[in-house]
């Protein structure tokens, strides 16, 4: 099997790249990576190291794509992740998580490739959200009609355009809306999400704030290790042929879910190091107080649920943040 991964040189991609090189040994695995961002050096540095390529290719510019070999499957992974960036980089973030999508698209209706993506918990209205109870889980029927930010725009409009492909072409396709991913080689940035930049900052003893909903630390949100998404993609693809043409939300679920004020208690505990964390009243029109994945569907298909909690979750990223600080000074 010949499997493309696009953005092979980011967190996800990079982890997931690696997963299925050491699962599926007769795989030929490459990786698609623009560089652009800062760490996918050492990404791609990573990669090599188990002899997966990484070609250096915008995926908005579909003149690049269309000259690589042809591929069994498409893992799209590639994507501009920071939402309130996204108010900003309008035409960045149109051109890498649309245009790219369409491109990548269009060599998977050349080559006739299936294709699974990543899509984002992002999808589903600001407003319902915020009226979502505290005990509630959101399912694959939310509502996605309201407002939802231009970034979780272009992931809904990349489903879309997927389900038109595949109509259209005969395409094989799965679509994961995936929530908060973390764990190893995660770099503390802001947006990779809040639980690696709670742990670095509080590794490194910087300063935190606690931003929005009163600046009170209470916004919750699940969690999902790393190697159980790469785990699920996993079971993905061997039932590729049987199981395609559905979406599910994945996420880490009710028992994984936290909020900001836990994190700290999480992170005070493993790194032993207490900061100062200030409180920002002002909530941006981008945030929500609330999302926990509704995971019923997924685990129905695939009989696949997270297999490591919170703690796990909390003390694996610490224990590659400590000795690997020196990377993360050189690349960042």
């Amino acid at each position: 099997m010949k499997i493309l991964i696009t953005g092979g040189c980011g967190f996800i991609g990079s982890s997931l790249a690696i997963f299925l090189k050491e699962k599926i040994k007769t795989a030929q695995i490459t990786s698609i990576d623009n560089l652009s961002r800062k760490g996918s050096i050492l990404n791609k540095n990573r990669i090599a190291e188990v002899k997966i390529p990484n070609f250096k290719i915008d995926i908005s510019k579909f003149s690049s794509i269309k000259k690589l070999k042809k591929f069994d499957l498409v893992i799209h992974c590639a994507a501009e992740p920071a939402i309130e960036a996204s108010r900003k980089k309008i035409e960045e973030v149109l051109n890498s998580n649309l245009l790219g999508t369409f491109n990548i698209l269009k060599k998977c209706a050349k080559d006739k490739s299936n294709i699974i993506y990543l899509s984002s918990s992002r999808v589903y209205s600001i407003e319902n959200l915020r009226k979502l109870k505290k005990k509630g889980t959101v399912k694959e029927s939310f509502n996605v009609e309201n407002s939802k930010s231009i970034y979780g725009f272009t992931k809904l409009s990349s489903e879309l355009l997927i389900k038109e492909y595949s109509y259209l072409h005969k395409i094989n396709y799965i679509i994961n809306r995936v929530a908060l991913v973390s764990g190893p080689w995660q770099f503390g940035k802001e947006e990779q999400g809040f639980v690696s930049l709670w742990v670095w900052r509080h590794l490194k003893r910087l300063k935190l704030s606690y931003i929005g909903f009163g600046g009170t630390g209470r916004q919750v949100r699940d969690v999902l290790h790393v190697i159980d998404l790469c785990e699920l993609i996993f079971i993905q693809i061997k039932k590729l042929k049987k199981i395609n043409n559905k979406l599910f939300n994945v996420g880490g679920g009710k028992k994984n879910s936290l909020n900001l004020l836990e994190l700290t208690k999480l992170s005070r505990n493993i790194t032993k190091n207490m900061i100062k964390i200030s409180s920002i009243k002002k909530t941006s029109s981008y945030d929500i107080p609330y999302y926990v994945s509704n995971l019923s569907y997924v685990k129905k298909i695939y009989k696949w649920k997270p297999k490591r909690n919170l703690k796990k979750i909390i003390f694996d990223l610490y224990s590659w943040m400590k000795p690997n600080s020196y990377l993360l000074k050189k690349y960042f």
